[in-house]
């Protein structure tokens, strides 16, 4: 199991930035695949982006996110630009003990508190 803290989140307008950070517990973080997912009031959670030994991204997203990690930190990123009110939601991040990027957020054990992310037109 690993342990995930998100931090970051916050109000931006629209067309602005902000990069989330979710930390890491334990020595295999290099190990595990890591994802964000997101979740707006009354719907369900989505898939954002997934990093393992590929990327890959939310339609709604590419392009104007990216996903990174920092390994030696044991840290997972978020760098979101252009932000949209449609991207409102709290952030999560997870992680899955298997090498491949899936989009369900069932397949992952390990997940974090979240962070809001509010955007305003």
């Amino acid at each position: 199991q690993v342990q995930l803290v998100e931090s970051g989140g916050g109000l931006v307008q629209t067309g602005g930035s902000l990069r989330l950070s979710c930390s890491a517990s334990g020595r295999t973080f290099s190990s595990y695949t890591m994802a964000w997912f997101r979740q707006a009031p009354g719907k369900e959670r989505e898939f954002v982006a997934g990093i393992s030994w590929r990327i890959y991204y939310a339609e709604s997203v590419n392009g104007r996110f990216t996903i990174s990690r920092d390994n030696a930190k044991n840290t997972l990123y978020l760098q979101m630009n252009s932000l949209k009110p449609e991207d409102t939601a709290v952030y999560y991040c997870a992680a899955r003990a298997s090498p491949v990027v899936v989009r369900h957020p069932g397949e992952y054990g390990d997940w974090g508190q979240g962070t809001p992310v509010t955007v305003s037109s």
